[in-house]
């Protein structure tokens, strides 16, 4: 049993040690085979156009010595503010809710004498936020005039933006390849060789960054009409592209 056993195992150690050598031999062969060169490089584009649409917030703020005539009289402004918005022309669906909270307010006394006097109660806040998605910037001024004169007095933040924004967007892309392909070729020139087919292609694109107009929302300011500066909103749009080296 003995002079049997031990050759076959032999034997078996052997093939098994010359397989993992076949394995790692190919391994290796595959770990040197040459990569292929290429040139990574991003490119950026940018195009402009006019915004046609302005997202405009403000909030209606009440106090009152109880939560309910606080909310009664936030309702009362905010349902005003919303059927003026309506009649002037703005569609249900661009009116939003966006926020809505009912806050407690206290009165803190001294506590400087090392007393421990609790705060006391003095009476209720209501907020109502609303977002809304102007389509007429000629009526944006007077929108905010009115909304002012029936209520809104807290926030006024406006971001200018496109309904579609697609072409210019597409624009700023073709700019952006034109541009990696202006820097492959002048760094394949500088390095005596020749770009030759795109390996990969990716793209970061940004929407504009928001351009806001702030201004306090009182009823001392109702009376002045408000200027608009609409400008021009910018896309950028960033693509990173790998060209292969002619051999």
């Amino acid at each position: 049993m003995t002079s049997t056993y031990f050759p076959r195992r032999l034997k078996t150690v052997v093939l098994a040690a010359a397989f993992a050598g076949i394995a790692s031999a190919s391994a290796f062969a595959e770990d040197t085979t040459p990569r292929e060169a290429v040139i990574t490089v991003s490119g950026e584009g940018r195009s402009s156009i006019a915004p046609d649409m302005a997202i405009l917030s403000f909030s209606v703020v009440k106090d009152a010595k109880t939560a309910k005539e606080a909310l009664d009289a936030n309702n009362k402004a905010m349902a005003d503010v919303l059927n003026a918005l309506k009649a002037g022309g703005i569609a249900d669906r661009d009116l939003q809710t966006s926020g809505f909270a009912v806050n407690p307010q206290y009165q803190y006394p001294d506590n400087s004498d090392g007393g421990s006097r609790q705060p006391v109660l003095t009476g209720y806040q209501v907020a109502n936020s609303l977002t809304i998605k102007v389509r007429d910037l000629a009526k944006l001024g007077e929108i905010i005039d009115q909304s002012v004169t029936l209520g809104v007095n807290q926030g006024g933040s406006i971001q200018f933006s496109n309904d579609k924004p697609e072409a210019t967007i597409i624009e700023a892309r073709k700019s952006a390849v034109t541009d990696a392909v202006a820097k492959a070729k002048v760094l394949s020139e500088a390095a005596g060789v020749s770009i030759g087919r795109i390996v990969e292609i990716s793209e970061n694109s940004s929407r504009p960054e928001p351009m806001p107009m702030m201004r306090a929302m009182a009823k001392e300011y109702a009376g002045d009409a408000v200027p608009i500066a609409t400008g021009e909103n910018s896309y950028n749009v960033t693509v990173n592209v790998t060209f292969a080296i002619k051999q």
